[in-house]
């Protein structure tokens, strides 16, 4: 077994040991033991709320995590790990452990209403209010998330941000892996999409598939998300070609990158879905078990690593010449 398969085994077959039914009580984000990243990073002058991806598999029917089971945790630090690189080296990382949606939520189709999504999002919430409070009044942040982190990051941008004071402050919104439709733009105006690879204030989201993919419970058959292709930072249908992509990056747990490989693939915005096609690979090499082969939701940051990797400096660079 690859070291890569091995990781998206890990990340994907989570059981939590424990058989309670009930909800933990909410969590107190004054206290730094209920947060998985508290401070972790190489930068100074600017902060990053990251919103952990969904790690539990809903063990004995549970639609949220406990937080009270420790090897949940561990595997949601491990997530997080996954991720940590791309941005460490420009910003301060702070990440709520939160009750989560768990994966079965997503697979039934009711992860965006509902006592398990106002649970997940009301820990998201107060976790992001606790940020601005008390570790970033003031300065420039970078929100961050992936899969569920990125719909609740979302969420919280579609409530918060209409305050000018809040919107300046923000360098990007990073919400990959999760869809963004013309609709809530629309009821939204104040959501912002990337335009470019150094506008600011913007969200930064795509959704990678294979050519021949048509629907997947990220951005179902029908849906048309909006994105920005990370190879050449277009909103249209340009095609990319692989040339441009700086290293797809295989990271494990403990966020060490065990496979590198440049130029792994081309991609373009399909114009009909608006999701992210990659061309250059074939789906059932990078298969996994959540997902159909050719949808490469796992793999969204991995792909791009690199170049993901770069943006973060080049937009916040961008932000402090502004």
């Amino acid at each position: 077994m690859t070291i890569r398969k091995l990781a998206i085994l890990l990340f994907a077959t989570i059981v939590l040991a424990s058989s309670c039914q009930t909800v933990d009580t909410a969590p107190d984000y004054s206290d730094s033991s209920y947060w998985a990243y508290y401070g972790e990073g190489n930068a100074d002058g600017v902060d990053l709320f990251m919103v952990c991806p969904c790690v539990d598999m809903g063990g004995d029917g549970r639609l949220n995590m406990m937080l009270s089971d420790e090897d949940a945790k561990s595997s949601f630090v491990g997530a997080l790990n996954m991720e940590r690189g791309i941005y460490d080296e420009v910003a301060i990382i702070y990440a709520p452990f939160y009750r989560q949606m768990t994966f079965p939520v997503f697979e039934q189709g009711i992860s965006t209403s509902g006592r398990h999504f106002e649970i997940a999002y009301g820990d998201v919430e107060a976790a992001f209010l606790c940020f601005l409070e008390e570790i970033c009044p003031d300065g420039p942040f970078i929100l961050a998330g992936f899969s569920q982190g990125s719909q609740l990051i979302i969420n919280l941008l579609k409530d918060y941000f209409d305050d000018p004071s809040l919107q300046d402050r923000l360098i990007a919104a990073y919400c990959i892996g999760w869809r963004i439709t013309e609709e809530e733009l629309g009821e939204y105006p104040h959501l912002k999409m990337a335009q470019g690879e150094d506008d600011t204030g913007v969200i930064i989201s795509f959704n990678s598939e294979s050519v021949e993919s048509t629907g997947s419970i990220i951005v179902p058959e029908g849906v048309r998300t909006i994105g920005i292709n990370p190879l050449n930072w277009q909103t249209d249908s340009a095609f990319a070609d692989k040339s441009l992509n700086k290293g797809a990056c295989f990271t494990d747990y403990s966020g060490a990158i065990v496979d590198e490989i440049p130029n792994l693939t081309g991609a373009y915005l399909d114009p009909e879905r608006g999701t992210l096609k990659a061309v250059d690979i074939v789906p059932k090499d990078y298969g996994n078990p959540l997902f159909p082969d050719g949808i490469y939701h796992l793999d969204d940051y991995l792909f791009f690593y690199r170049n993901l990797q770069e943006n973060v400096a080049v937009r916040t660079a961008a932000w402090f010449s502004n």
